[in-house]
């Protein structure tokens, strides 16, 4: 099976409900190439292998290799080792992923594949569609709307990997690089772990800038299960690392709530490099913010300044889209440089 140019790799727990549109999206993909469809069973205990056995035998007869893995535990080991799972069994020289509720575009893997082709080092994405259409709106923007620069320099935002999992698709050797996905299971980002540590080792960005696929919002996502803690403390360990480590002081755009709570989660040494919070709120803007927990003798007093008068780099702690573009032309008018000048943290 060496011959074989994709893999569509497919986590399956409890899926009944979306599995039919997904499989019948990958019979419908137009393509040129030898592709295998990698379905990996976790503790089903609803309809889901039954949907999955007949849709091989339509994918078979469409001319899709397909693989079929399942497990029965008392409980679901998650979909970190499902994907792991479904990628070991897998031959394909390039892995394409599918969530068991989504519906890729026609187009989806031939145009993709001829991106990763370019690409071995990249994890590849594309613009999706998010269903129903009014779920997400400011994320889905959000996402869709970042520059080629800006997939690298916005990964510390609460979105999470700038690139949404359920589009990517990359070389295998990706996969290798970075060692597989978190087997903690429920709870754990096992996609922005992923996404974090194939930054580390040198790896790359790519989005095809089309919609190649229908991005389902529902409350049994996996999505929801993920401690937003645990990612809080996911980010600030990775700006700390790739960027605060490395600056001599810095502000933060934020007097408010989450730019305390920022300044509070850093480390006592980049602590010691905030010269200011800044903001655009009169009533914070004139006072010191005094951390009482502080374990020095003399409690840092950090001011608080009117956002025209900080001076850079910033980590900016404003969320986008909130403000009716006031924030957003604010920042515009302080003519700063994202990655360079400034980077986004909320």
């Amino acid at each position: 099976m060496n011959d074989i140019d994709v893999s569509v790799i497919i986590p399956v727990h409890n899926a009944g409900l979306w599995l039919e549109q997904c499989l019948a999206s990958v019979l419908k993909q137009q393509h040129t190439l030898t592709v295998e469809v990698s379905i990996f069973l976790d503790s089903c205990t609803d309809t889901s292998e039954n949907i999955v056995q007949k849709w091989s035998i339509k994918l078979e007869n469409q001319g899709y290799i397909v693989t079929i893995l399942k497990e029965d535990n008392v409980n679901p080991k998650g979909v970190g080792y499902a994907k792991n799972k479904a990628i070991e069994q897998s031959h394909g020289k390039f892995l394409c992923f599918l969530d068991s509720d989504d519906i890729m575009m026609s187009s989806r893997i031939q145009k993709q594949y001829e991106l990763a082709s370019h690409n071995h080092n990249a994890i590849v994405g594309s613009r999706f569609r998010r269903h129903p259409p009014d779920s997400t709106f400011r994320y889905t923007e959000w996402a869709n709307g970042l520059t080629a620069a800006q997939l690298i320099m916005q990964i510390y935002t609460s979105h999470g990997p700038t690139v949404i999992m359920p589009t990517w698709f990359c070389h295998r050797d990706v996969f290798q690089r970075v060692g597989g996905f978190n087997e903690a299971g429920a709870g754990t980002p096992e996609d922005l772990l992923f996404f974090f540590t194939h930054l580390q080792k040198g790896g790359q960005v790519v989005r095809h800038d089309e919609e190649l696929l229908i991005y389902r919002y529902h409350p049994q996502a996996t999505t929801f299960s993920v401690d937003e803690q645990t990612i809080w403390d996911l980010r600030v360990r990775e700006i700390q690392k790739r960027i605060l480590n490395s600056w001599n002081s810095f502000a933060i755009w934020n007097a408010g709530k989450q730019g305390r709570k920022f300044y509070r989660s850093l480390t006592a040494e980049n602590q010691e490099k905030v010269t200011a919070f800044c903001d655009v709120d009169v009533k914070k803007i004139g006072p010191f913010y005094t951390y009482e927990k502080s374990k020095r003798k003399m409690k840092p007093k950090i001011p608080i300044i009117h956002f025209k008068e900080v001076k850079p780099p910033l980590i900016i702690c404003m969320k986008l889209g909130l403000t009716g573009g006031v924030f957003e032309e604010n920042l515009v008018s302080m003519q700063l440089k994202e990655g360079i000048d400034y980077f986004h943290f909320n």
